[in-house]
């Protein structure tokens, strides 16, 4: 796990000053090594987290000169032993036990298609010395980020944002669009939009071929189908079960591929007490396990360790539980936001942050229950879309925070849009879904699959461990595993109130105090109400002349916010201050 950069120049000088800034801010997600290389017109920087081949042979940028390559690559290719052995025995030598020379040996081998051989996590830049062309990729579920901008007749790009705005020269004007999408969808800015105008992202499962006259292609390489499958014809609850419990448990084998030793973030619930049993009943012992908790705010628990303390007992794991103090959490909020690559509102970034912290001082790598929700719908907003007569409608009512009129009453004039952009995009979406053969919770977590989950938890999780060179592996967004359950009749997916088929399956792997258990979260309650010094903070963010000067917002309706703190929600139960507070802090904490 790393940070990758670089600048594709299309004309004037390259600028290797702003690669290696670039580089530096990045040094967190990296912290054992650095490197950079220029020739002719590209700039490659890397920051590396040492997971796999721990020796300087596996250093990046990674220059294969034999085959004319470099490539910088952040990530894991699980498989990457089985592919050496292929190569090898197509006649490729190895200098380094890497899976980054994987990568070079099977990009020269196979082509831009050689992503659909690789099993695994990655945001990964090859670069043709003979050519001149340079192919980047984002992994199919989207969990290792790649963000783009074009400055002065070059394309650079990044594994965070904040690495971009080091380099200088970025548009960081608000996206109108992207706002719509951040006051609609907590904070989900769709790909290939960020909230910044100047800066974009490559969306998942997608490839970007750039010339060296700057010509662009770009090649969406997978997209699972969400409909029924002829092979699957005659499979029952149990089989489907069956399938799937088979999956997971070969999805959590190839996430302990590593030089290091592997833990895992036990939260008590039924995701992640499920990857330790499978993990135990492969034969892994002493297994490093970690949980969270927080204090109490009146009847609000911050921590379920019963449960954490129930299947750590159970399989005998080397468990480490994290009682966070009240006094950690006021600067862990700034802390948190300053190490978000785009702004997210959910208060799960901050308990992430800090368990990584915590979970940083033991292991380099863990894995955890990520996704179980968004691939085998578990949650609440699931269920009406089965059978939902205006899908669109259905979703909309469920999910978004705000109605598109509503944003007109308080978003300045300068980016307040005609239309109901949010909406459209669902709306579009549904349709390239339907024409698939998906029904109406078939469309909802295809979209949830391919924009929430990449913009949301995953980009959450890997934002908040990498700020302290942890590297977090994610079983539940297994690509083979998200096509079997793709596949999956949805009805058997909304079977014991979501998620069936993996309940079924956990049965006799984990304790059933765990799986009957009432879902549960992710506490944080000091955030839960905005109050003491929580409120001074988004109070001081939105009063600040930066803020001011921004003017995002109709003061007005800032002020009525600040007044009522906790009597604004969205129908989810967010709080629309900390939305709005949650932004400014961003933004200043960038620098902007």
């Amino acid at each position: 796990m790393c940070g990758l950069c670089g600048e594709l120049r299309f004309s004037g000088r390259t600028d290797v000053e702003a690669v290696a800034r670039m580089t530096a801010t990045m040094a967190p997600r990296g912290p054992d090594d650095h490197g950079l290389w220029a020739a002719g017109a590209v700039v490659l920087g890397h920051r590396r987290l040492c997971i796999i081949d721990l020796s300087r042979a596996g250093a990046q940028p990674l220059v294969d000169p034999q085959l004319g390559l470099t490539v910088v690559f952040n990530g894991c290719i699980y498989n990457h032993r089985e592919l050496r052995a292929e190569l090898a025995g197509a006649g490729y030598t190895f200098f380094s036990a890497s899976d980054t020379e994987v990568i070079a040996k099977a990009y020269h081998r196979w082509g831009e298609r050689c992503v659909d051989r690789f099993l695994g996590m990655f945001a990964f830049c090859v670069v043709e010395r003979d050519s001149g062309r340079a192919v980047l990729a984002r992994d199919r579920l989207g969990v290792k980020p790649l963000y783009l901008a074009d400055v002065d007749g070059a394309l650079r790009f990044a594994s965070t944002l904040p690495a971009l705005l080091a380099g200088g020269g970025i548009d960081t004007a608000i996206d109108a669009h992207a706002l719509h999408h951040y006051l609609s969808w907590h904070a989900v800015v769709p790909a290939p939009r960020t909230i910044l105008r100047g800066v974009r992202k490559l969306a998942p499962a997608t490839l970007l071929v750039v010339e060296p006259d700057g010509r662009r292609r770009e090649v969406r390489y997978w997209d699972p189908p969400y409909a029924r499958r002829d092979q699957d014809a005659g499979m029952d609850a149990a089989d489907w079960a069956d399938a799937i419990g088979a999956a997971l448990a070969t999805a959590v084998r190839r996430r302990m591929v590593a030089d290091v030793p592997v833990g895992v973030l036990l939260s008590g619930g039924l995701d992640s007490s499920l990857i330790v049993g499978l993990l135990a009943r492969q034969g892994q012992q002493a297994l490093k396990t970690f949980s969270i908790g927080f204090e109490a705010v009146g009847d609000r628990a911050g921590e379920e360790f019963a449960y954490s303390d129930l299947v750590a007992a159970e399989f005998a794991t080397d468990h480490v539980k994290l009682q966070i103090a009240a006094e950690r959490m006021v600067p862990a909020v700034p802390a948190a936001i300053a190490a978000m690559s785009e702004p997210m509102v959910s208060h799960d970034a901050v308990a992430f942050h800090l368990l990584a912290e915590e979970v940083s001082r033991h292991v380099k790598v863990v894995q955890s229950g990520q996704g179980a929700d968004e691939v085998l719908a578990g949650y609440h907003w699931y269920p009406p879309m089965l059978h939902a007569q205006d899908a669109v409608g259905a979703y909309e009512a469920a999910f978004f925070d705000r109605a598109h009129d509503e944003m007109a009453g308080f978003v300045d004039d300068r980016l307040t849009l005609d239309a109901p952009v949010s909406r459209a995009f669902v709306e579009e979406h549904f349709a390239a879904a339907r024409a698939g053969g998906a029904g109406g919770l078939d469309m909802a977590l295809r979209l949830d699959q391919q924009v929430m989950l990449p913009d949301d938890p995953v980009k959450r999780v890997d934002n908040m461990t990498m700020a302290w060179g942890l590297e977090a592996r994610t079983p539940f967004l297994d690509h083979e595993l998200v096509e079997l359950a793709a596949a999956c009749p949805p009805e058997l997916k909304l079977e014991e109130d979501g998620k069936g088929p993996l309940k079924r399956a956990a049965r006799g792997v984990v304790p059933d105090a765990v799986i009957d258990r009432p879902k549960g979260y992710f506490p944080v309650p000091a955030l839960v109400q905005l109050e003491g010094p929580y409120l001074e903070l988004v109070t001081d963010a939105l009063s600040d002349p930066r803020a001011r000067d921004r003017g995002l917002w109709e003061r007005d309706y800032v002020d009525r916010l600040l007044r009522e703190p906790n009597a604004h929600l969205t129908p989810s139960g967010a709080n629309k201050l900390w939305q709005l507070g949650l932004l400014e802090l961003w933004l200043q904490l960038q620098g902007l």
